[in-house]
């Protein structure tokens, strides 16, 4: 074993373990590794810095931003709201909800697409009173699968065209197409969705994340809510609605649409049914128009305006069709001039351009009507309002200004459709060859930030510029195992060991390699370790290297039983409020059924 082969060793060994100890950071690891080749002039500065002009690269970075637009300004939002106030079980939430969601995520970088759901996920397990626990591991799952469709759906697919694109070993190969990915992916997802829908309840724990547990106490108010004319809840009973089972609110009474007949009076236990219907009432059916009482804490009722199908807040619809909506907490000032004024007469909207949403009052219960309250000084009250509320409210003297519960951006359908529909314009002239997909991406982001559809300050300044970083060394640590021999040396050392097994043991020798290093190191480590020992392997056998290529792409993806297996399972671990062994019960047979359809599917395709 030469000098050379025995630094890219002592190097590699350092990676391994300073990602698994987390000793100083995935991005200097790799870098420091890259500079002591160079130092020891394994590399030369040429070979080091030809990654920055790596067309797939640049691609990732293109990508990163574009999701950093869609996120930010939500143009997918109102889509998966819609989706989620339809499931009403943890299993209907994952095939209603987290399968069309996959879907989006074969076209949308996985890491934003998940920074998106989070809030969504906490807001429906909060609505519906289930653990977070249950579906924040299904999250991160689905969008792994569905981004090992296609070349942009995560990074590490981008990274093996990387690969493929630098590579030296294998004359003409050197592209890999936009949905060549699609063959394992496609059946992966399927079957991943219908194993989270009948095992995930079961193998996943309850448990509340840390932040649940420690929260402090909030203020409560009261809130009307009318039934809206298609609601489903018409016709159900107040049992039956379960509205009784939503988290952070009570239902106190209901206000009839219409007076009731005196057959069905009688049939009420209230002693006023004409006026109020206790929500203790277990025969009463819900009528469009009808007035519910909650009271419920803050987080609660600002998540009350658009996370529930078939409820609309008194007066908040005349917001509805505003793009930019926040909610705020104010206090009326000791000598306001409006107070005892009804909130009715203080007249809200035209004032301060917001409506009251809630009043509350140092624990006192307020009965009355929102609109004929009296306000007081020190009553707290909640307001939806047009951004600016705080200087307006203040400037009046009337009002301090508490705290923002919230901000709510909605996006017109016309700019909704101008992002999403881009991107699919951008992708269906890549994929039948009309334009080059870096070239289109680009020119759409540009469109989008030049139309200030999207703050270009903000959009850069969240670029994950770690990850550029990471691919660019990554590609200098292949080019260094495969300039010293030492990925030849590993390629012929794995065929004899696996020979005796066939083509069938070759793939799974090369699968569990880069399985084990993806779930305990990092999956870039992996595919940058192994991808150049699984091309060579190809080479030496005269075997076609694409099953090769997308095998290690695969294998890298599809490990699920560690937190640090790959970035959406971290960005999930403390909303679910997981600890480390809750991935290995739902994630082992996840990961052996990844490997079997992975095998079977490129061999049955490619070398049958």
């Amino acid at each position: 074993m030469t000098l050379q082969q025995l630094i890219v060793i002592a190097v590699l060994a350092f990676v391994l373990i300073s990602l698994y100890f987390e000793f100083i950071g995935a991005t200097f690891t790799f870098v420091l590794a890259v500079v002591v080749l160079g130092l020891t002039q394994v590399l030369t500065t040429k070979e080091i810095l030809e990654g920055f002009s790596n067309e797939p690269m640049l691609l990732v970075i293109m990508l990163l931003l574009v999701g950093e637009v869609i996120r930010q300004t939500g143009a997918i939002s109102g889509f998966f709201e819609n989706m989620m106030n339809r499931a009403r079980t943890t299993r209907g939430f994952i095939f209603k909800v987290l399968t069309p969601m996959a879907g989006v995520s074969a076209f949308i970088n996985n890491t934003p697409l998940v920074a998106i759901m989070i809030p969504f996920v906490q807001s429906w397990t909060s609505k519906m009173r289930v653990p977070p626990s249950k579906l924040m591991i299904p999250l991160s799952i689905a969008i792994i699968l569905g981004g090992n469709i296609t070349l942009i759906g995560t990074s590490n697919n981008l990274i093996i065209s990387s690969l493929i694109h630098d590579q030296k070993i294998i004359p003409g190969f050197e592209t890999i197409g936009f949905f060549t990915f699609a063959w394992v992916g496609v059946p992966m997802l399927v079957i991943g969705i219908i194993y989270l829908m009948l095992f995930s309840d079961k193998l996943l724990p309850s448990r509340e994340p840390a932040i649940e547990r420690y929260a402090t106490n909030q203020r409560e108010y009261m809130v009307e809510a009318i039934i809206k004319p298609a609601s489903h809840l018409i016709g159900q009973t107040i049992p039956e609605s379960g509205l009784l089972n939503l988290k952070g609110l009570s239902l106190m009474e209901i206000h009839p649409h219409k007076p009731l007949t005196p057959s069905a009076a009688h049939l009420l236990t209230s002693s006023a049914p004409h006026l109020r219907i206790p929500s203790t009432d277990p025969i009463y059916q819900l009528s469009s128009g009808d007035t519910l009482i909650f009271t419920g804490d803050t987080n609660a009722i600002s998540e009350l305006i658009d996370h529930f199908d078939g409820l609309a807040l008194v007066e908040v619809g005349h917001f509805d069709q505003k793009e930019h909506l926040e909610v705020v907490e104010v206090v009326v000032s000791h000598n306001s001039s409006l107070a005892t004024n009804t909130v009715r007469d203080i007249k809200f909207r035209q004032r301060y351009g917001a409506v009251v949403l809630g009043i509350h009052r140092n624990g006192e219960k307020l009965v009355e009507k929102t609109a004929d309250i009296r306000v007081r000084p020190g009553d707290v009250i909640l307001l939806l309002a047009d951004p600016g509320i705080r200087f307006r409210v203040e400037a009046s003297g009337d009002f301090y200004h508490l705290q923002q519960v919230r901000k709510i951006q909605k996006r017109g359908k016309l700019k909704n459709f101008a992002i999403l529909g881009g991107l699919l314009l951008v992708i269906g002239l890549s994929v039948f060859g009309v334009i080059k997909l870096i070239m289109g991406v680009t020119v759409y982001l540009m469109i989008l930030l030049l139309s200030r559809i999207a703050n270009p300050k903000e959009v850069f300044k969240s670029l994950d510029y770690n990850l550029g970083l990471i691919i660019v060394m990554t590609l200098a640590l292949g080019t260094a195992m495969y300039k010293t021999g030492l990925a030849e040396k590993f390629a012929w050392s794995m065929i004899d060991l696996m020979r005796p097994f066939g083509l069938v043991g070759i793939l799974a020798g090369l699968y569990f390699t880069t399985a084990i290093i993806a779930a305990y190191v990092n999956n870039k480590a992996a595919v940058t370790l192994v991808f150049p020992v699984a091309l060579l392997t190809a080479h030496n056998l005269g075997l076609n290297p694409l099953p090769f290529a997308l095998l290690t792409a695969s294998a890298s993806m599809g490990v699920y039983i560690t937190p640090h297996g790959y970035q959406t399972n971290l960005m999930v671990y403390g909303p679910g409020g997981y600890k480390f062994k809750d991935f290995l019960p739902i994630g082992l047979p996840l990961s052996v059924i990844n490997m079997v359809v992975t095998i079977g599917v490129l061999y049955f395709v490619y070398f049958r």
